[in-house]
């Protein structure tokens, strides 16, 4: 009998972060029912409560540390799951974050690839051949517009964006998933490539992202559908999730 592949998927976390862990576990538990790897799940926390950009720099100096302790466990690919994070650290800050984040763990004799959500979404989009795109934030305003500029900064034109204005975080991870099929709607969707429901990997919105996609006939990604589609490709493993939008289809 062969044995079965299993591989260990770490992720940084921020300590009010209640989605990722239940997010992407779902993925790749969907993803089991129709390829034959198996999968484990690890995560190492970093200190934040308020989405605000002093609490988010003290976050992202603790990303090292958690880099260093998820290696402890021998992960096979490691995710940095905080999106604005990394975009308020200024233009192009994911790939210096998963540089070093990746030679923390070579430096810790266990070296794993890193992928942080916020680099994976604009490759996602990239990948999709996604070049103008309407995006739901539940930042506020300040924060949603440095999301929109970095974004932009990648070469991909942001046409409309929601702020929902959630400053707490437990608050934007409360929000009901169900609420994104009619939030997307206020959107200027005319002429857009892709919707991206969630730019944030703490707001839910797995359970929308198919329906939305289907309603509207556009391509629809969240960051946390990114984030997994390029650990599976880290993987090297089809990036393919039944139900989980045209970015996990098994065409990229």
């Amino acid at each position: 009998m062969t044995q079965q592949r299993v591989l260990r998927i770490g992720q940084i976390v921020p300590s009010s972060n209640t989605t990722m862990e239940t997010e992407i576990p779902a993925m790749f538990r969907a993803r089991e029912r129709d390829f034959a790897e198996r999968f484990t799940f690890h995560s190492s926390r970093m200190r934040m409560k308020k989405v605000v950009k002093e609490e988010l720099e003290a976050m992202d100096r603790d990303s090292d540390r958690c880099a260093i302790e998820l290696s402890d466990a021998r992960v096979d690919v490691l995710g940095y799951a905080c999106l604005v994070a990394i975009m308020s650290m200024g233009k192009g800050y994911h790939r210096v974050s998963e540089k070093r984040l990746s030679e923390r763990t070579a430096e810790n004799g266990a070296p794993a690839p890193v992928v942080t959500s916020a680099g994976a979404l604009v490759d996602g989009l990239h990948a999709m051949g996604a070049k103008r795109v309407s995006v739901v934030c539940p930042y506020m305003k300040p924060l949603t517009k440095m999301v929109v500029e970095y974004i932009e900064s990648e070469g991909i034109e942001v046409q409309d964006y929601v702020a929902l204005e959630i400053p707490d975080n437990l608050q934007v991870a409360a929000q009901d998933p169900a609420r994104l099929v009619e939030i997307y709607k206020r959107l200027d969707r005319h002429n857009i490539d892709a919707l991206v429901l969630s730019a944030c990997v703490q707001m839910q919105s797995l359970p929308s992202i198919q329906r939305v996609q289907e309603e509207s006939g556009i391509p629809t990604v969240s960051a946390a559908v990114a984030t997994t589609w390029q650990m599976l490709r880290r993987l090297e493993l089809r990036a393919e999730v039944p139900g989980c939008g045209e970015l996990l289809s098994g065409k990229y």
